[in-house]
This record gives structure tokens, C-alpha cells and sequence, in this order.
């Protein structure tokens, strides 16, 4: 291994302190990077736009800066990509459709100027399927990512791109967003670890549903401390955004434990038979869950009542939908990709009564589920139902010989999850024989975001399954 490749691949809060200890300077660590970029993305497609002169003029403030004696962000000159549904001031942002693949923003939405804030360093934008739609990264304009364990294979989605780049040591500070999976699921597939947060931790602005809880933007890194320091700088109120919990984020950063005595425990391999698992993700999960009886859990196979859950993620889902793209999809039809369109098409025919319903559905599903962790501290289960799959096919219609009906089938693993309103970190959970990772997801009440932490990276420091580089 180079010294190039050993500081990219370290995790970001080691690369913080050597870039404040003066050990690398910010302009240093860029360069690294940008070379790997250079040399391994076009394998990889992941980071789809790069800015080098302006990071590199970012990196030089911020060495100066540091040289001068000013206060340094907790992310101060790390290297962040930034996904491409998300604005970026000067930047273009495409969201991966033809119709914005020339669009340049004004200014930063919030999520980015946060990192950029803390003292991140802008690097470019990472990779999505179209407007986001869909747990598998490709596009009309940027093509298809590659899973950098094995290229060929899907990276995942939609924060697909962010995943393989943090893989893949491109960067070591990365954001994205879920509704149904989209920081989970890549996660998963790339070795990676993904955090969707409770709904309003990391306020989302400007939204044009800003009360809406289904999509949630998060952080994604190498470790679950990594993702710990980067929710501790985007998450906060913000009185722009309805939902936005009041919480001091900077807790979040605080150490992690490494013993997990007394956690009650709760394992559910198939979500209560709500999903279909291939059977190859639960062979691998079934014995790194007895890792935690060894930290000082108990385990338990239970799962609370997700009746309703289906549901209620699919109405909503098709209101957002139906919202954001139906007119779109009138004007270019031939330009929005026929999943969106189908998705739109459901949400127009919802009646009122139908998002009754689902918010009555809703309301019940929560109960249940806050009253199922007053017996358990966590829920843990698979992060995805499938392994990566080859990057031509558009999404998995069979599981273990299930058929599946639609594109959102075969996520129901994350999407259920997303009804309950529970934070849900993906932690790398282990590899199939030939090597392929596993995402092993951790589930805890709502607002309990730093317990999902706490028990990922005590999982993490026992593993090391997230140690394991892709072999680029």
C-alpha cells in the first residue's frame, strides 16, 4: 500500500486530527485524493463532477486559516462529495436527469453548506439513479456506478455513488438522503456505513414539503464514528424547517462505547415474515448477530408489528411522487424514466380518503412500535434483501424464488422501516463466501440516533468487517 492509498483509506476522524495536529495539510490530503479519483473512478463512475481548482483554492483558505490561528470546523479540510440531488452554489447539480444536466444552483442547500461550514472541502458530487428514484445508481447522464468489491455489480442507491466513493477512498466525508433505503442499502452493498436519522434530526431546506417525514437526508462514511462526527455538524434545529428537532447535535461526536452490557436485543431476519431474504445475506447475519452476546447483549428473535407498514410507505410515497413529478412527466414524458412515471401515476389516483387512511395506518404503526421497544433496546435485521446484482438489470424480480411485484418490492427491508419513523444505521455485517458485503441494520426508537451509534460501533470494533478494502 502507498502512503496515497493509506491516508485515503483511513477513516475521517483519524484524517481530521493528523490535518489539526499539522501532520498533512488540507491542500496535502486533496491532492491524494484527487489523484485516486483520477487513476481508479473511471472504473468506478462515482464521483460524476469534480471541481479540483476551486477545492484546491478551498484547501489553501483553509491551511491559511489554520496557520493564522482561527478556529478550525470539526471536519476542517477534509475532502466531501456531495450527492448530486443536492444543491451546490457554482456547482452543477443534474440529479441525474437530462433535464438539469447543464443546472448550476445559486447556493448551497443546507445539509451541504453544514459540512462546508464545518470546515469540509468541496470536492465534487457523487453519482444517483434519476431524481433519486431507486436503490440501484444509473442515469441517463452519468451512466451506471460500479460496486468497487466487485465491478459489475451494483453499488446500490440512491445514494449509490456516495457509497462506492467512501469505498472506494475517494473521499472520507460523504452525505446523502433515504426515503426508502437510499443511505442504507448502498451502504450495505459497498462495506460502508449509512445513517438515516429519526425525521427532522438532519432538517432538510429548502423542501417543498417540508412536512413531510418520509425522506430524511443523512450522513455515510467508512466508520460509524465518522458518520457520528458529520451528524454532529448537520444535525440542529433550524426554524426554516417545521420538523427540525431542537437536540445540540454535538453530542453525537462524543467517544463511542465498545461494551454493550444489559442491551436487550431483538433480531428479526425476515421482519417478522414482512420480507423475503435471500438466504446467502441471512447465513452471513446469523452468526454476526451472536457477536453480540458476547459484548453483553441479550438476543432475542422478535420484531414489533409492521401490519400497515406497506402501506403506509407506498401512499405516501406516491403523494410525494405524484407532487413532484406528475407535471414533469406530462411535459417530457420521454424523459423521466418509467418507474418515476409509474410511481407518479399512482399518486394522482389517490383519493383523500386513501392519505386518510394511510396517516390513520400511520398513527397505529408508531404505537406499536414505541410500545415494542419498552421491551428492547435495539431491533437488528438485514439491511437488504438481495446481494448487489449485476448492473444491467434495473432492479431484482425474484428473491429466493418469490417473485416481485415492483420496483419497491425488493427493498421492503429499508422501506418498512422508513414508515416507523425509527432511526436505522447500516453497519457492514460480514461477506458472503466470495466476498460480496452484507449490511447488517440497527434499529432504535425514534430520537434515539446516538443509541444506533453506540451499538453499531461497539458491533464495528468487534468485526472489523468494515476494515476489509475493496480490491482496487
Amino acid at each position: 500500500m502507498t502512503a496515497d492509498d493509506d491516508l485515503c483509506t483511513r477513516p475521517a476522524t483519524e484524517l481530521a486530527a493528523l490535518v489539526r495536529d499539522r501532520e498533512v495539510s488540507a491542500r496535502e490530503l486533496l491532492e491524494v485524493h484527487l489523484r485516486r479519483i483520477e487513476r481508479l473512478d473511471p472504473r468506478v463512475n462515482a464521483v460524476v463532477t469534480v471541481d479540483a481548482e476551486g477545492a484546491r483554492a478551498a484547501a489553501d483558505a483553509a491551511d491559511a486559516a489554520q496557520a493564522a490561528g482561527r478556529p478550525l470546523g470539526p471536519l476542517h479540510g477534509l475532502p466531501v462529495a456531495h450527492k448530486d440531488t443536492h444543491a451546490t452554489g457554482g456547482m452543477r447539480t443534474t440529479w441525474g436527469s437530462p433535464l438539469h444536466a447543464e443546472t448550476v444552483p445559486d447556493a448551497d442547500e443546507l445539509v451541504v453548506a453544514r459540512l462546508v461550514g464545518a470546515g469540509a472541502v468541496r470536492v465534487g458530487k457523487t453519482n444517483v439513479p434519476e431524481f433519486a428514484a431507486g436503490s440501484h445508481t444509473f442515469n441517463p447522464v452519468f451512466g451506471v456506478t460500479h460496486n468497487p468489491y466487485r465491478h459489475g455489480l451494483s453499488a446500490g442507491g440512491s445514494s449509490g455513488g456516495a457509497a462506492a466513493a467512501l469505498a472506494a477512498g475517494f473521499v472520507p466525508v460523504a452525505e446523502g438522503s433515504d426515503m426508502g433505503g437510499s443511505l442504507r442499502n448502498p451502504a450495505a452493498f459497498c462495506n460502508v456505513v449509512g445513517l438515516r436519522p429519526t425525521p427532522g434530526r438532519v432538517p432538510t431546506w429548502p423542501a417543498p414539503m417540508a412536512w413531510s417525514q418520509l425522506s430524511v437526508q443523512g450522513p455515510m462514511g467508512r466508520t460509524v464514528a465518522d458518520v457520528a462526527l458529520q451528524l454532529s455538524v448537520i444535525a440542529g434545529p433550524d426554524p426554516r424547517v417545521p420538523i427540525s428537532l431542537s437536540d445540540d447535535p454535538s453530542g453525537f461526536a462524543a467517544p463511542l462505547p465498545e461494551r454493550l452490557d444489559g442491551l436487550r436485543v431483538a433480531w428479526a431476519p425476515d421482519l417478522g415474515g414482512q420480507v423475503t431474504v435471500d438466504p446467502a445475506i441471512t447465513a452471513v447475519l446469523t452468526p454476526s448477530v451472536a457477536v453480540f452476546e458476547s459484548l453483553g447483549a441479550t438476543v432475542e428473535e422478535a420484531c414489533p408489528d409492521l401490519s400497515g407498514a406497506d402501506e403506509v410507505f407506498g401512499t405516501l410515497r406516491a403523494w410525494l411522487f405524484d407532487a413532484a413529478f406528475s407535471d414533469l412527466a406530462r411535459r417530457h414524458p420521454d424523459q423521466v424514466k418509467a418507474s418515476i412515471r409509474w410511481n407518479a401515476e399512482l399518486g394522482a389516483k389517490l383519493t383523500g380518503s386513501d392519505v386518510a387512511r394511510a396517516a390513520q395506518l400511520h398513527t397505529k404503526l408508531y404505537e406499536r412500535v414505541v410500545a415494542f421497544f419498552e421491551r428492547y433496546d435495539v431491533l437488528l435485521a438485514p439491511t437488504t434483501q438481495v446481494l448487489p446484482f449485476p448492473v444491467e438489470v434495473e432492479y431484482p424480480t425474484e428473491i429466493a424464488g418469490v417473485h416481485q411485484d415492483n420496483y419497491l418490492e425488493w427493498m421492503r427491508s429499508c422501506t418498512v422501516i422508513s414508515a416507523t419513523g425509527c432511526p436505522a444505521l447500516s453497519v457492514p455485517g460480514g461477506f458472503t463466501e466470495d466476498g460480496l458485503p452484507v449490511g447488517l441494520q440497527v434499529i432504535a426508537p425514534p430520537r434515539a440516533d446516538r443509541r444506533v451509534l453506540e451499538v453499531g460501533h461497539a458491533f464495528e470494533q468487534a468485526t472489523r468487517f468494515g476494515e476489509r478494502r475493496p480490491p482496487l
